[in-house]
């Protein structure tokens, strides 16, 4: 595929029949993109999981993408975590995603992909964001230091884009997903983020029946969260709808503290002790809503709430608790 035929390129219903590489597709939102490629009638989606294809081994990336050669490519892989994971291996969270991110684009170009989604996070944003946070806040203050090794990686990915699209003038994107979770989260206790972790802990109470729960920080950060159906969906609707050099926020542009979170949790899974929260820990940014008014404009909004899904993610992690990642 090359530069000139793409030159009056126009959104719009991709080819189901063309190849898709789903970078990540083993993961949490890679799975979810891979299953609603597949319920929309893709017929040709195409990935390696890692013990086949190591993303940070630039030649064998380059290798498979010349082989598979996809017309479409969604980057879902990358390397991921909670605050307690992002603190503590800042090298590994910038190096990995870096590498993977560098590999893949690069190994795309050369394969002339003609549309290409790179997934990030709204950890992209100044820690002190107005809220709700509009993408045009990007580089404009201090990032969140609890994350932000992972957070440069991610607006390295999004200057990449940028690039390709000024230099060699293909459609490319890039989404800022908001928090995500659903069936197949990380749900290690040392690896999850907030709200995994937090189902876990809850389940594991009431399986032990334990009084008494104890969470890090205060509770009252207010976060937003992005069931990870939702955010397959907004991915197959931007790579058919949207077509812009900004990145653009995916989330429910709503939030709610981490307490209500807990409660919620706390009464899905069946937990009927106390819960106390440990403020020596860290809470991380106060608050983080993402503005989805361009996304909302794209044509999309989320559809599935809070209370649902959490109760299908609980339903899930109980289904799989034996084979979970630890």
């Amino acid at each position: 595929m090359s530069v000139a035929n793409l030159a009056d390129y126009k959104t719009g219903a991709l080819d189901r029949d063309a190849a898709v590489y789903i970078a990540g597709h083993r993961g949490l939102v890679g799975g979810a993109i891979w299953r609603k490629f597949q319920d929309e009638g893709f017929t040709n989606l195409v990935g390696r999981s890692h013990a086949e294809l190591d993303l940070t081994d630039r030649p064998s990336v380059f290798d498979y993408i010349d082989e598979v050669r996809p017309r479409y490519l969604v980057l879902a892989a990358a390397k991921v975590g909670g605050i307690l994971a992002n603190n503590t291996y800042p090298v590994d969270f910038i190096s990995e995603n870096l590498q993977v991110q560098v590999n893949v684009l690069d190994a795309a170009l050369k394969a002339g992909v003609e549309r290409v989604l790179f997934l990030g996070s709204s950890c992209i944003y100044p820690g002190e964001s107005a809220q709700p946070i509009k993408e045009e806040y990007l580089l404009t203050g201090y990032l969140e230091p609890t994350n932000d090794a992972y957070a440069i990686a991610k607006i390295a990915g999004i200057l990449q884009i940028q690039a390709v699209r000024r230099q060699y003038g293909l459609p490319w994107i890039s989404a800022m997903p908001t928090n995500l979770y659903g069936p197949g989260d990380n749900f290690s206790p040392k690896g999850s983020h907030v709200l995994p972790a937090l189902i876990r802990r809850y389940d594991e109470a009431v399986s032990s029946g334990a009084g008494a729960v104890t969470n890090w920080g205060t509770g009252s950060p207010r976060r937003e969260f992005l069931h990870v159906d939702d955010m397959a969906a907004a991915c197959l609707h931007l790579l058919e709808n949207y077509d812009g050099a900004p990145q653009i926020n995916v989330g429910t542009g709503s939030d709610v503290t981490i307490k209500d979170v807990a409660d919620t949790i706390a009464r899905v899974v069946g937990f009927e002790g106390e819960t106390t929260w440990d403020a020596t820990k860290p809470d991380g940014t106060h608050q983080k809503r993402l503005d989805v008014s361009k996304l909302t404009a794209a044509g999309w909004t989320a559809s599935i709430g809070l209370d649902e899904g959490i109760r299908s993610t609980v339903d899930w992690y109980r289904e799989n608790i034996a084979t979970l990642r630890e």
